[in-house]
């Protein structure tokens, strides 16, 4: 028996959250077969079995945090049983039912099926019998949720009102609606550790807040240009680099572009020094299965537009199935936040610790605008950087986002460098 322990998965990261088990109580799992994923402050990482073997105990169960080094499971190195000889996990042996209760027992098992350890703890702490627990897991098993339904259905029985003579006297259903209208039914609470991603996320926030002079400025740019762009030659781009021209590669180019003209916007302090970045990455928010998090598109100045976009998409589908790595988010010397995807009009993004500023975009509308003394109807969007203001002046900060109108308004501007 071996035990399965917290890998080292960063010089700062001391404790990890269990996000999910992979394997059960009792299977056998073959070497390098991914046991469990583990959430840390920055992405998520799994354990892999190191040999093949049984999964004979779980010692921490989902959503409880472990320390780096800490043992988390026990693993029994084996060879795999013969066809239809492998062990079910730790069932408990019981006697034949009898003919009164045969019925209640399978249907509780489901055809078989064992109790999952959290459920029995459940079970245990509220005496719930498992005969009157019906299983939905695979094979039948008995699964938390399964318990938590019985102890529901076992709670609206005794508390189901009973005839007596002090019941107000009005019809039944007005006394039904007025109930499901006061929302004196089904009042519950359920409490949840928080996720080591949105517990870094709160931090840094709070950081941000606390410890730079945070301001925000506001533009509005013209899509109409990019749009016909993209539309011209969409197509081709797609045919040719096998994946989507999108917005956001115009607007890291058009970033990049800006942070080469105003320095200190790609700049953070250190102690009593300003330190000015000569090269530029990026990082673009992406709302991930965990929460929103920021990978980092390296040298976006060397990076074509095809690049761009097919790293942010690698990315995104990485961050949707938490596979993000700590050297994927680690980093970046600005950061892009797309909110309009989400619908937003308007928003001040806030400014990821230590860098010094935040480009926020938004929702694309049809608004009237006046186009050299007449209205016109054109697509705009709302574009707004939050920054600094301990080393970066109001004058630079306007004149980094008028710079992202000017390029985005006349892409040209991006090939001819001017």
């Amino acid at each position: 028996m071996i035990e399965i322990v917290v890998p080292a998965v960063g010089e700062s990261i001391s404790e990890v959250q269990i996000s999910q088990w992979l394997k059960q109580e009792g299977d056998w799992v073959a070497a390098g077969t991914d046991l469990v994923d583990l959430e840390t402050e920055k992405a998520s990482v799994q354990v892999a079995a190191p040999s093949d073997g049984f999964l004979k105990k779980i010692l921490k169960p989902t959503d409880q945090f472990a320390a780096v080094g800490e043992a988390i499971a026990m693993f029994e190195p084996a060879a795999k049983p013969a066809s239809g000889s492998a062990p079910t996990a730790a069932a408990p042996t019981a006697a034949a039912p009898t003919a009164a209760t045969s019925t209640t027992a399978t249907s509780a098992s489901g055809s078989g099926g064992h109790v999952m350890p959290a459920a029995r703890r459940m079970m245990d702490d509220q005496k719930i019998p498992e005969s009157q627990v019906t299983g939905s897991g695979p094979g039948g098993r008995i699964l938390k949720e399964d318990v938590a339904k019985a102890a529901s259905s076992a709670t609206s029985a005794a508390e189901a009102p009973k005839p007596s003579s002090l019941q107000p006297a009005f019809p039944q259903e007005t006394q039904k609606q007025g109930t499901l209208q006061q929302g004196t039914l089904h009042r519950s609470e359920e409490i949840k550790p928080m996720s080591m991603i949105r517990r870094t996320i709160a931090t840094r926030l709070v950081q941000a807040q606390h410890n730079a002079a945070l301001l925000s400025t506001f533009n509005e740019i013209d899509m109409q240009p990019v749009m016909q762009l993209r539309n011209k030659y969409r197509d081709a781009f797609a045919e040719k680099h096998g994946v989507k021209l999108g917005f956001m590669s115009f607007f890291a180019k058009a970033a990049c572009e800006a942070l080469k003209r105003f320095p200190s916007v790609n700049a953070e302090i250190r102690g009593n020094n300003i330190v000015y970045r000569h090269y530029y990455d990026i990082g673009i928010a992406i709302g991930g299965g965990k929460g929103l998090v920021v990978p980092v598109l390296r040298n976006v100045e060397r990076m074509s537009f095809a690049e761009i976009e097919r790293t942010i998409g690698d990315y995104a589908t990485k961050a949707m199935s938490n596979k993000l790595t700590p050297e994927d988010l680690e980093g970046g010397t600005f950061t892009i936040s797309n909110g309009g995807i989400y619908g937003s009009l308007l928003s001040t993004p806030i400014v990821n610790p230590p860098q010094s500023g935040i480009l926020g975009l938004h929702a694309i509308q049809d608004r009237p605008v006046a186009i050299n003394g007449e209205v016109a109807i054109r697509p705009m969007m709302y574009v707004a950087l939050t920054y600094d203001h301990r080393i970066i002046d109001g004058r630079e900060a306007v004149s980094f986002l008028k710079t992202i109108k000017e390029v985005v308004e006349d892409p040209s501007r991006l090939f001819l460098e001017i």
